[in-house]
């Protein structure tokens, strides 16, 4: 049985391997793994979602479920003066992601860090961008606790990116979505899937 990506500690046996890939118009060098959400090579969402996110460089960005890094690396490879922390709960991914970020020397400006979503990331910094390209297969109590925590994390006029499948809850991401910010939109849709924007999240008891 292969193990779930959104754990701890994958039971996989480690099987590394190399691949290059354009991305935001600069060419990245990663390491990817067993165990590891889409081993197989840069999957279409996070890619689209790499794509479409608006930063400047002086931002802080967090790439919240960040894998083995992707789209972190290749904001802050397009960004000059961006800076990134990387977060992931899985053990194996953040190992990667510290890897690839050196890979591509990015090291002074994009951290990795463990760590089951956002409340406990840098603690104290606010975030310009949030970006998530949410484990929907971990179930919505998991992913809906994800969104939540990064309207919490987000500096004034800083805006949380969603990239998900209309097949596998962008109806119901962006209806939960409205109930944590005031302004919800889509910013690009393409091949099955959207790319929410969530700004001024709302007050919430």
């Amino acid at each position: 049985m292969v193990d779930h990506y959104y754990t701890k500690q994958p039971a996989d046996a480690s099987d590394p391997r190399d691949l290059e890939a354009v991305v935001r118009g600069c060419r990245l060098r990663l390491t990817v793994d067993r165990g590891v959400f889409s081993r197989k090579g840069i999957d279409f969402g996070s890619r689209l979602l790499a794509e479409t996110v608006e930063v400047r460089g002086g931002d802080h960005v967090l790439d919240l479920g960040c894998g083995y890094g992707v789209v972190g690396i290749a904001l802050a490879s397009a960004e000059p003066g961006l800076r990134v922390v990387a977060a992931d709960v899985n053990e194996r991914a953040v190992s990667l992601a510290h890897r690839n970020i050196a890979a591509n020397r990015l090291a002074e400006r994009v951290t990795a860090v463990c760590a089951d979503g956002a409340r406990g990331v840098a603690p104290g910094l606010q975030f310009d961008a949030i970006v998530l390209n949410p484990p929907v297969r971990a179930g919505k109590p998991v992913v809906w606790r994800l969104y939540g925590e990064a309207a919490a994390r987000l500096a004034a006029r800083g805006s949380l990116w969603v990239v998900i499948q209309k097949k596998q809850g962008a109806d119901s991401t962006q209806r939960k979505l409205g109930e944590l910010f005031a302004q919800v939109a889509v910013i690009r849709r393409d091949g099955g899937y959207r790319v929410l924007r969530a700004t001024d999240p709302r007050a919430m008891d």
